[in-house]
């Protein structure tokens, strides 16, 4: 995914890829650097400065990266330019390479950035960049951080937790993040309480491995810890969670969503595989059976939460029985939707060295195959929705063809409805009328 922001009176464009958290951090910069402008009296200081916040976590992201950058340099060839982000933090000797490129900040020193910045002068353009880049796996703690600056965004990002403990096989996060690391509840607090009330209808938890949230504090504390205090103080309508893992979703937290009048019913999974020997070579903490107690758990207890689930497809080894298991364990579930990826080889990783990886035209046939699925698992979750209330918060932005208003409701269902622009901004109950097309519905608005 890749998002690019207006300029902002300090003439700084910040050019965003990858995920959630990326998006929050680049929304803080560019708060940070609107405090900036503010703060500076420097004549000399540049004021022409492009910053592309990378990702990596796939070959393909990898690929946007470059691209994002050298299009960046292009369309502004008397500017500074700077990455920083992921890909940023796992090969900035690869990103070296790119002419024009004149300052590579890892994620590492992410939270330098607004002060290197401020030091930068005019006659300051690079012949090589400038590599700001330390190992991140000695990093015990996250930076504070101010209220992100979003400029169109109804339902605001709020990274509570970076890194990951987990080192599955196929994945290079741990190595751009670093280990988990939470922020106090008192400054997630603080961010939350800083955002503009509009922005305060719907906030969006993430982090990098969010379910380990607070285990890393003294004394430890827990997401669920977090979540009641947050709906205690009363300053957000609703708390949506970003990705949790399986063993995460405890009884506790599952109990706590039921009851809770604030934490949307919206549950997003990582399952990746559904045959145990692919799990176990990809060092994933579960194996089916677990996997499909869960849903059912999950199921029984909200049963109107939409449940999203992450699979990987030609991970190496992953035979034809063994994506047949998948594949059944999916279709045996109440899932609402897919997200499908290819497996990925990262240098660095374990899985990178394992034999027997798939035929890239057999792992698009998989990956279609269960996009397939996941469209008609979402098809029956939104029939099962017409005639039914739902409360969803209209959006600021309109929808683009046909100007309808479009909301989010609590399990995660885009509506389209008729009004004027006084309901934007509300959360409000809509009666499901019909399916419009795959990824939305129409709705009433209740009186």
């Amino acid at each position: 995914m890749m998002n690019k922001d207006n300029k902002t009176p300090f003439n700084v464009e910040v050019t965003t890829l990858g995920c959630k958290v990326n998006q929050f951090e680049s929304e803080s910069l560019y708060a940070e650097l609107q405090e900036l402008k503010c703060q500076s009296s420097n004549d000399n200081v540049i004021d022409n400065i492009c910053i592309i916040n990378t990702c990596t976590v796939t070959g393909k992201a990898s690929m946007q990266s470059r691209q994002a950058i050298r299009k960046v340099i292009r369309d502004n060839p008397d500017a500074i330019i700077l990455a920083t982000g992921c890909y940023a933090q796992s090969e900035p000797d690869e990103l070296k390479k790119i002419e024009g490129l004149d300052y590579i900040i890892g994620n590492s020193d992410k939270h330098h950035i607004t002060q290197i910045i401020s030091t930068i002068k005019k006659v300051q353009k690079q012949t090589s960049p400038i590599i700001v880049h330390k190992n991140i796996l000695n990093q015990k703690k996250i930076p504070k951080t101010i209220a992100p600056l979003i400029k169109n965004r109804t339902r605001p990002f709020i990274k509570i937790q970076d890194g990951c403990d987990n080192f599955c096989s196929y994945c290079i996060v741990p190595y751009t993040r670093g280990p988990s690391r939470s922020l106090l509840p008192d400054e997630v607090i603080h961010i939350i309480g800083n955002l503009p009330p509009a922005k305060r209808k719907e906030i969006v938890l993430t982090g990098i491995h969010l379910g380990r949230y607070g285990l890393d504090l003294s004394p430890p504390d827990s997401l669920l810890n977090l979540l009641k205090r947050i709906e205690q103080t009363n300053i957000v309508d609703r708390i949506r969670l970003s990705s949790l893992e399986p063993v995460e979703l405890t009884d506790d937290l599952l109990s706590f969503i039921a009851e809770s009048g604030c934490v949307c019913h919206h549950l997003h999974i990582p399952l990746q595989s559904g045959d145990k020997d692919i799990l176990k070579k990809m060092n994933r903490p579960y194996n089916p059976e677990f996997f499909k107690r869960l849903i059912s758990k999950i199921h029984d207890t909200l049963p109107d939460a939409a449940i999203g689930v992450d699979i990987m497809v030609g991970f190496p080894g992953e035979t034809q029985d063994a994506f047949d298991n998948t594949y059944s364990l999916i279709s045996s579930l109440p899932i609402t939707y897919l997200h499908v990826f290819p497996f990925s080889s990262r240098p660095g990783t374990k899985a990178a060295g394992f034999p027997n990886h798939v035929n890239p035209h057999i792992i698009k046939e998989r990956r279609n195959k269960l996009l397939n699925l996941g469209r008609k698992k979402k098809s029956a979750f939104y029939a099962k929705m017409i005639g039914k209330s739902l409360d969803v918060l209209i959006e600021e932005k309109r929808e683009s063809s046909s100007s309808h208003l479009t909301g989010v409701s609590s399990n995660y269902i885009r509506v389209f409805a008729e009004g004027d622009d006084s309901l934007k901004n509300k959360i409000l109950p809509y009666r499901i009328t019909k399916i419009l097309n795959p990824d939305a519905v129409s709705g009433e608005l209740l009186t």
